[in-house]
C-alpha cells in the first residue's frame, strides 16, 4: 500500500511529466484567430479579389479575338531579331510564366531576373522598377530591346502583314501601306534600324508605331487571362468564414497555421504582401545585396522611364480618351524611398522557383527568409527592414505557410499551349 506522501508525489509528478512530454513532442498549434486576424486573412483571400476592371487604354483588352491573336504573338519566335526568341522563351507556362535563370536570356542576358506575368492584369506598374504603366506598354519594351527580342517596328509590321493580316485588321483596321517601308526601322535597337527610322517621314513613323502599339495590346489581352489559381490557403480562409474549424485544420498543418500567424503578425510580411495577390504593387528597399559594380537604383530609374516612355498613359497611342492618368501624374508625390527600391513580387505561385530577388541574390527560399530575418543594411539607399529575430523553427514554419499559396494557373488550358507546337 502506497504511503500518503508517495501518493501525493505521484499525483503531482505524473501530470507534470505528461505536460513536459506533450510540450516536447506534440506540434505547436496556432493561437486562435481574433477578429483583427480574421479581417486580415479575409483581405488576403482570392475570394476577396475584385473582378478584373476594364483597361480603358486598351479597347481590345477583353476581346476574345485579341486574346487568340495575342497568344500567337506570345509564342511566335519570329518576333525577334534571330527568329529564336519568343515571349514564352523567358515566361514559360510550366515554370510559373518565368524561368529558372539568374538573368532573363533572349538574344543575350538581361539585367534582372525574369518576372512572372501571373496576375499582372491587376497591376499599375510593370517591371522590377515600374518603368511602364500599362500591361501593353510593358509588352512592347522587350521586343525592341537589344538583349531581349532585339527586333524593330518595321520588321514586326512586315511580319504582321505577311502572317497575321486578317486577324490584325479585324481588330484594328487596315494595316498601313508598307511598300516603301524598309525591312528594318525603329527609334530604338540596332544602329541600322535607327538610321533607317530617321529617313522615314512623320506619317510613316506614326503608322509603324501604331501597329507596334496594337501588337502590345493584343499581347496584353492574352496576358490578362493568365491569373493565379485558388490555393490551399484560400480554401482554409473559406472554411474559417464558414466557422468550419475541422475542415480548416484539415487543410493546413499545424506548422502551416503557425507560419500564417507569423506572416500576418511577428514577421510583418503583410506590410508589403497585403492584397489577394500578396503584393501591394509598390516599391521597397529591402537591402537586397548588390555587387560593387551593379548599383541598381531600382524605382529611382523607373520613375524616369515612366515619363520617357513613348507609350505611357497619356500618349497618343492610349485608347483612353480622358487620359486622366492619376497614378502617373501624382507618382512623385507618393514616391517615398525609391533609391534601390524594387517591386513587391506576388507570392501567388504555381511553384517557388529559384533563384530569388530582382538580381537572383538568393538561391533558396530559406535564404530569402533569413535575409528578412537579419535585415542587413542596404548597399544603396535605405532599407525599410528591421530584424525579426525569428527562431530557426519559426522560419521553417513561415516557409511551410508560403507553400500553401502555390496553385495551378487559373486560365483555360488551351491558352497555356504553344499554338505553333502542333504545326
Amino acid at each position: 500500500m502506497l504511503k500518503p506522501r508517495t501518493v501525493l508525489l505521484t499525483s503531482f509528478l505524473i501530470p507534470l511529466l505528461l505536460g513536459i512530454l506533450t510540450f516536447l513532442f506534440v506540434p505547436p498549434q496556432a493561437a486562435a484567430w481574433n477578429d483583427t486576424d480574421l479581417k486580415t486573412l479575409y483581405a488576403l483571400s482570392l475570394s476577396n479579389l475584385p473582378p478584373l476592371a476594364p483597361d480603358a487604354s486598351n479597347r481590345v483588352a477583353d476581346d476574345p479575338r485579341a486574346v487568340a491573336l495575342g497568344q500567337s504573338f506570345f509564342f511566335d519566335a519570329r518576333l525577334s531579331a534571330n527568329g529564336q526568341v519568343s515571349c514564352a522563351a523567358c515566361h514559360l507556362p510550366a515554370l510559373n510564366f518565368q524561368d529558372a535563370r539568374a538573368r532573363g536570356r533572349g538574344i543575350a542576358d538581361t539585367r534582372r531576373r525574369t518576372q512572372s506575368i501571373l496576375g499582372t492584369a491587376y497591376q499599375h506598374w510593370f517591371f522590377w522598377d515600374g518603368r511602364r504603366d500599362s500591361q501593353w506598354s510593358q509588352a512592347l519594351t522587350p521586343l525592341e530591346h537589344l538583349n531581349e527580342h532585339g527586333g524593330d517596328r518595321a520588321q514586326y509590321a512586315h511580319l504582321l502583314a505577311e502572317n497575321y493580316r486578317a486577324a490584325y485588321e479585324a481588330l484594328f483596321g487596315a494595316l498601313p501601306n508598307l511598300e516603301n517601308i524598309p525591312a528594318h526601322a525603329a527609334p530604338n535597337g540596332a544602329d541600322t534600324a535607327r538610321a533607317a527610322w530617321t529617313r522615314l517621314d512623320a506619317t510613316q513613323r506614326q503608322a509603324l508605331s501604331r501597329v507596334y502599339a496594337n501588337l502590345g495590346k493584343a499581347l496584353a489581352a492574352y496576358e490578362r487571362k493568365i491569373l493565379p489559381g485558388r490555393a490551399r490557403f484560400d480554401a482554409y480562409v473559406d472554411a474559417l468564414k464558414q466557422n468550419d474549424t475541422a475542415r480548416a485544420n484539415a487543410l493546413l498543418t499545424s506548422d502551416e497555421r503557425v507560419g500564417l500567424k507569423l506572416f500576418i503578425g511577428k514577421a510583418n510580411c503583410v506590410r508589403c504582401h497585403n492584397t489577394p495577390l500578396f503584393s501591394d504593387d509598390e516599391f521597397h528597399n529591402t537591402g537586397v545585396p548588390q555587387t560593387e559594380t551593379e548599383q541598381d537604383l531600382g524605382r529611382a530609374e523607373g520613375t524616369v522611364g515612366n515619363f520617357e516612355d513613348e507609350f505611357k498613359c497619356w500618349s497618343e497611342y492610349s485608347d483612353d480618351d480622358e487620359r486622366a492618368c492619376p497614378a502617373l501624374r501624382y507618382m512623385h508625390a507618393r514616391a517615398g524611398n525609391i533609391v534601390g527600391a524594387f517591386k513587391t513580387p506576388s507570392l501567388r505561385k504555381t511553384q517557388f522557383i529559384a533563384p530569388f530577388m530582382h538580381n537572383a541574390a538568393y538561391d533558396s527560399l530559406p535564404a530569402v527568409l533569413e535575409h528578412y530575418n537579419r535585415a542587413p543594411a542596404a548597399m544603396i539607399g535605405q532599407t525599410e527592414l528591421k530584424p525579426l529575430n525569428l527562431s530557426a523553427a519559426e522560419l521553417k514554419q513561415l516557409e511551410a505557410f508560403l507553400q500553401t499559396l502555390t496553385a495551378p494557373v487559373n486560365a483555360p488550358p488551351e491558352l497555356l499551349q504553344d499554338p505553333f507546337a502542333a504545326k
